[in-house]
This record gives structure tokens, sequence and C-alpha cells, in this order.
């Protein structure tokens, strides 16, 4: 299985890299307009690659499982906020060196006296500088993640556009049939996949609803929630899986959030996610009532046990919600009855907040389960593990290795404890494959 993900995962990075390159090689075959300066040719080559990489962008969030399988949603998300910025930087630099070696063409930077083709190239790079500074600084401004998430869908769709514009009435670059025919591939790409994310898919999920079972408190201000498939078999998963809900709206509404399975993967017929209060959508969930209508758009990820078939044992770091896709791996490997050796970390607050702990403790007769509470603020009296997962804590408790992948480990939870495990992972000498990470760091 794992070569598997490795072969499709390096196919896809080539695919990539082609799609990108393609408009680049325009500057190499066929016939090149005359007086143009290398510098002027570097200047479009640069916002080439720019403009498909924004265009692909649209594919990375499409929430194709195929192209996530080999990676797993976090780094793909990882890499569009990454490669965003390379993008910008690419654009940018196909104005700046026309302004640095022609000073007379800054006079395109004048709206209402450019002409169109400059026009749509402003334009577009103003929104393409408001939707990435919207989305840095989206929690700071204090922008709700709905309208977020519509607003940075308008202006993506927009600076392509306009960009598609800008290259079309420049012109340059459309002189021979197989050029156009290349932009015109870019473009009904493109607009294909607005097509299938705001069309086709909102219409498959309204096809397969599920509704509300039941809204159960949890410790920790937390709720979970199950739902049932109505009129379809379901969905099946992973155990440490996730997947997309919308509830109190319409699938066409984009207001999506994501959480993982807390359910064991051998009982698909009723989903549940534990849901942790933090605001927005999430202080609504208890307020579901049972028969309300949601929709859930999933399986996705790779932070699973099964992904790892090979292990002779697992260990799972868990702080505080982040204990859900654990739950879900430990009840599968209780109703599979799998008893290879589990060592669970489980770092919170205090003793009241720990999510399913009453349910953890009876799951070590169940399994050959090794519990291990960290807290933060333990009570009175308390004689276990006190302040974070840190190095020392990963010494006393790691199982030790028979050899390289036999022990994995799945770490899940706050963004500065996965850091911080992670770091002392390392520094332990645990090799980088053996050790998975849900940043859960989607938007």
């Amino acid at each position: 299985m794992r070569r598997n993900y490795i072969v499709q995962g390096i196919f896809w990075v080539l695919v990539y890299l082609v799609l990108v390159s393609a408009p680049l090689l325009i500057l190499l075959l066929g016939p090149v307009p005359e007086g143009r300066e290398f510098w002027r040719e570097l200047s479009v080559a640069l916002g080439f690659a720019g403009l498909a990489i924004m265009a692909l962008q649209f594919a990375l969030t499409a929430r194709f499982k195929w192209l996530k399988a080999p990676y797993g949603a976090d780094i793909v998300y990882h890499f569009h906020r990454q490669i965003s910025f390379v993008a910008l930087v690419l654009i940018l630099a196909h104005p700046l060196l026309l302004f640095v070696f022609s000073p007379q063409t800054l006079a395109l930077l004048n709206l209402f006296s450019a002409p169109w083709r400059a026009r749509a190239g402003v334009t577009a790079v103003l929104l393409l500088l408001g939707l990435i500074g919207a989305s840095i600084w989206r929690k700071s401004l204090k922008i709700e993640y709905t309208n977020w998430r519509v607003w940075h869908g308008i202006l993506a769709t927009l600076v392509i556009a306009l960009a598609i514009i800008h290259v079309v009435l420049a012109r340059h670059y459309l002189n021979t049939p197989w050029k156009q025919a290349l932009w015109v591939t870019y473009g009904v790409f493109w607009v294909g996949l607005l097509v299938y994310v705001r069309v086709l898919k909102p219409i498959l999920l309204l096809r397969r609803p599920y509704e509300v079972e039941s809204v159960t408190p949890e410790r920790g201000n937390a709720w979970s929630l199950t739902v049932r498939p109505v009129a379809h078999p379901g969905l099946k998963f992973m155990p440490g899986q996730f997947a997309w809900i919308t509830a109190l709206s319409s699938p066409f509404a984009d207001a999506e959030h994501p959480f993982s399975f807390s359910s064991s993967a051998s009982q698909p017929g009723h989903l549940t996610f534990t849901i942790k209060e933090l605001g927005d959508f999430t202080r609504q969930v208890k307020n579901l009532q049972p028969g309300q209508k949601v929709y859930v758009d999933g399986p996705f990820g790779h932070f699973s046990i099964d992904r790892q078939p090979h292990a002779e044992q697992f260990v799972f770091i868990a702080g505080g919600v982040g204990i859900t896709p654990t739950m879900s791996m430990l009840r599968s490997m209780a109703d599979r009855g799998d008893k290879r050796p589990v060592t669970l970390l489980y770092a919170n607050k205090d003793w009241d907040s720990i999510i399913f702990r009453e349910e953890l403790d009876s799951l070590k007769n169940a399994l050959h389960l090794n519990l291990v509470h960290v807290l933060e603020k333990p009570p009175a009296g308390w004689d276990g593990e006190t302040g974070f997962v840190n190095r020392a804590v990963l010494e006393r408790h790691l199982p030790k290795a028979s050899k390289r992948n036999s022990v994995e480990i799945f770490i899940c939870g706050p963004q500065p404890m996965i850091n911080a495990v992670e770091n002392a992972l390392t520094q332990l000498g645990v090799p980088f494959g053996d050790f998975h990470s849900e940043r859960f760091d989607l938007v």
C-alpha cells in the first residue's frame, strides 16, 4: 500500500510540473514577436508561470480524493497556501520587470487611461493581493470563516478570469492555432473545475443526505454529533479520517466545516463527529435536533492505522479535542479484535476536561492499551504525568521499536503541541516516516 501511494504521489507531482511548465513552452516554440528584449520575454515567462499556478489552485482545493490520497489533506492544503506565495512573487515580477527596464510602462497603472489589457492585469494583481492578505490576516481581522470562504472563492475566480482576459487582449502569444488551443484548454479546465465545485458537487451531496440521530454532551465542552444516511448506504471510511459537514444550510451555500470521525469504521451506518465549542459553527452543534438534514462530504485524510498495516504496535499522542481521530482508531481496533499493543499519551488542561475519559478506561479491557494522561493542572494527589508532552515524557513511555516502521506514531492536537512533539521525536532519533501528524489547519 505504501509503495502504491509513493508511485501515485510521484505521478501527480510530475503532472503538476507539466501543467505549470506548459505555458512557458510558448516562449520556446514557434514564432516570437520581433523587437522584444530578453527582460521583456522573461517578464512574460514569469507571468505565465504564476497564472498557471493560480489556475491549478482550484484543483488542489476541489477535494478530489484520488489527488489527496498519496499525501493527505493537510499536506495538500499546506502546499496550496505556500505555492500561493510563489505565484504572487512570479506574478508581481511580471510588471515590476517592465517598470524597471521600461519606465514608461508605469503609465499602464492608470486605470482610467490604460488600455483594457492593462486594466484587466492591474485589477487582477490588486485582487490577488487582497485575496492573500485576507487569508493571512483572517483571524486578526476577525473575518468569519464562512464569509471569508465565500469571498475567497469569488476573488480567486475574478483573479483568474481577469488574468486570462489580460493574456487574450495582449495577443503576443496567441499567434498560432496551437497556442490558442493551449489557452482554450486551460480556460475549459478552469471553468470545468468551477462547475464541478460549485454546481455538480453540491447536487451530488443533496442526493445523499444524512439526518441527525443524536447530539450527546461530552466532557471538555464538546458534543458528539451522530448522523445516519437517508435512503442511501452511507459511506465507508478508514478510522482517523475526516469529512466536511454542512448543517443548517444548503451544500450550495459554501458553509462546510471539517471534522474527524470519532466513531468506529466498523459501523459506517452511523457516523459520529465529536466537536468542541470553539466558535462560529461549533457553538451551534448542540442546538441541532434529531431529524434535521445534514450533508457529509468524505472521507478524506491519510491519518489512519489502516494505511500502516505493517505496524506491530501504535502510539497515539493527542491533545484536547485532538483525541477524536484517535478515538475512531481505538474504537475500530476494539470492534475488529485487534490486539496489537497501543500506547496513548493524552494531554489535557485538567482532569474534568478529558473527553471520553470513562470510555478510554473501559477500552483498556478490550485492547492491549497503555493509557497515560498528561495534565497541565492536575488535581491534588495526582501521581501521573504533569505539564506537557515533552521529550522526557516521551522517553518514559515510548515503546522500543524492534525495527523501522514497527512502531507507528500518530499525533493530533493544538499546533504548538504537534510542533513540540515532532521536534522531540526527531531528537530521540525516531525516523521521519514513523510518525504522522494531523494538524487540521485547512484554512
